[in-house]
């Protein structure tokens, strides 16, 4: 062989052994890494398609559409434009053998329907997710029409179109796929922040202000994903607002992922009785800057970690029969016993799943749940979890849930609590009961699920 030729070998063996350790480097740092992968899609709709969330006059149509004018709205206006893109964002970890696909979407709800539909799809396609949660932000900017329910198309979402339907889970379900084929090894960590002043309750009482970031990044430090979790509703743009928009979430949600360069999920927590502190355009930009604050200071507070565990738990409870109270919708002085039963326009039983990634948990509420009872699932779970999201408006709509303290208070918020005063109780301490089931402790407390969810005749008042 000739000098040269050694010489070449020898370089390519040196080459070959370099790279050979810093792969073997790579692998050994991830031995205990986790599989993360994130995704950004379009929520693209059929043009007018009118908006969900609010039922004021001034998104209706004067009169139906009976003449078919609009082919995608009946009861209300369709939408104009597109004030800020629309977007599915789709976070999947996995821990072989457990997959998680945590989609948000730019929407004021989802119903169970949607969420089943979206896990058929995706075990079609293949995409192995033993675990699918959907949360909508709670914009009352996106689009309506989605939702197979002639009551609620009538109050709020107009009348149920197929085509919208199918457009939206197609978006949620390429999010999930592209996530899915991103994955390579990753670390994630939580964090806390405080968000002071950008919220206010509608029954007077305290607030939570806390704001939870769950940063995703390669070992090398790239950014994945950032899921942030805070209490707002989406109606700083208010029900003369026709163009389809993320509201103050999404601004916020878009703002940071310009920065970052990867998908940011918001997911909302317990905002049953939380309204924003402004509305209009002025106040999307302040709470939007706000926010995008808060967040960003999250994420560089997070310290992500190899060694994070994903694990799940899901329980389904039963529910009361649902009644309207006309004593809470019109007049205090109405007797309580005077309740409309609903029959079965609503579901019989709600769906909670909790999931730990780490030193962070997230439990999902199939609805709209007060403050103080998120409250109370996040101080039962402190000594377990560092973090706590309780992740509000997630994979089902089942109204809101009040304590049976204000239960009796007529308002809004008490209006729409179809199941009566005991169901938020029922839903926090399942809730609770998840979390302790997650983190393998016993749980020392004195009330139950059993009891605090035991309808039979006689328990409920």
């Amino acid at each position: 062989m000739s000098r040269r030729a050694t010489l070449l070998a020898a370089a390519v063996c040196v080459l070959f052994a370099v790279g050979s350790v810093e792969g073997a480097g790579i692998r050994a740092a991830c031995t205990d890494c986790l599989l993360a992968g994130a995704a950004t899609v379009a929520l693209r709709v059929p043009m007018g398609t009118p908006l969900g969330g609010y039922g004021a006059l001034r998104r209706r149509l004067l009169l139906p559409d009976v003449f078919g004018r609009h082919p995608h709205a009946f009861w209300f206006k369709p939408a104009t434009t597109e004030r800020d893109p629309l977007k599915a964002r789709a976070l999947v970890l996995e821990v072989p053998p457990r997959r998680l696909a945590w989609v948000t979407v730019d929407l004021v709800a989802v119903d169970r329907a949607f969420t089943r539909e979206v896990e058929r799809r995706i075990a079609r396609a293949g995409l192995g997710a033993t675990t699918v949660i959907v949360s909508a932000s709670h914009t009352h900017s996106g689009p309506g029409a989605f939702v197979d329910s002639a009551v609620m198309g009538w109050l709020a979402m107009d009348r149920f179109d197929p085509a919208v339907r199918d457009a939206l889970a197609d978006a949620v379900v390429e999010a999930v796929r592209r996530a899915a084929s991103a994955r390579a090894p990753a670390l994630a960590g939580g964090a806390s922040v405080a968000a002071n002043g950008l919220t206010r309750s509608r029954l007077g009482q305290a607030l939570d202000p806390e704001v939870v970031v769950l940063k995703v990044v390669r070992p090398s430090g790239e950014p994945v994903a950032l899921l942030w979790n805070y209490a707002i509703h989406g109606t700083v743009l208010g029900p003369g607002n026709l163009r389809l928009s993320g509201d103050v979430m999404g601004v916020a949600s878009a703002e940071i992922e310009r920065e970052l360069g990867v998908p940011v999920l918001f997911v909302n927590g317990a905002v049953g009785d939380v309204s924003p502190a402004g509305h209009g355009e002025r106040a999307v930009a302040d709470l939007g800057g706000a926010l995008g604050a808060a967040v960003r200071a999250g994420w560089q507070r997070a310290h992500p970690a190899a060694g994070v565990a994903v694990e799940v738990a899901s329980r389904s409870v039963a529910l009361p029969s649902a009644r309207l109270s006309l004593r809470n919708c019109a007049s205090r002085w109405l007797p309580r016993f005077l309740r409309v039963p609903l029959g079965d326009l609503f579901s019989r039983d709600a769906e909670l799943v909790a999931v730990a990634a780490g030193d962070t948990a997230l439990v999902t509420i199939p609805g709209e749940l007060q403050t103080a009872l998120g409250l109370a699932i996040k101080q039962a779970a402190r000594p377990l979890f560092a973090h706590v999201v309780v992740a509000g408006v997630s994979n089902d709509y089942l109204g809101y849930f009040v304590t049976p303290e204000d239960y009796g208070r007529p308002a809004y918020v008490t209006c729409a609590t179809v199941y009566g005063p005991q169901a938020g109780t029922c839903l926090a301490e399942t809730a609770i009961d998840l979390l302790h089931q997650l983190h393998g402790s016993p749980r020392p407390v004195t009330r139950r699920p059993r009891a605090a969810c035991d309808f039979s005749p006689g328990v409920q008042r």
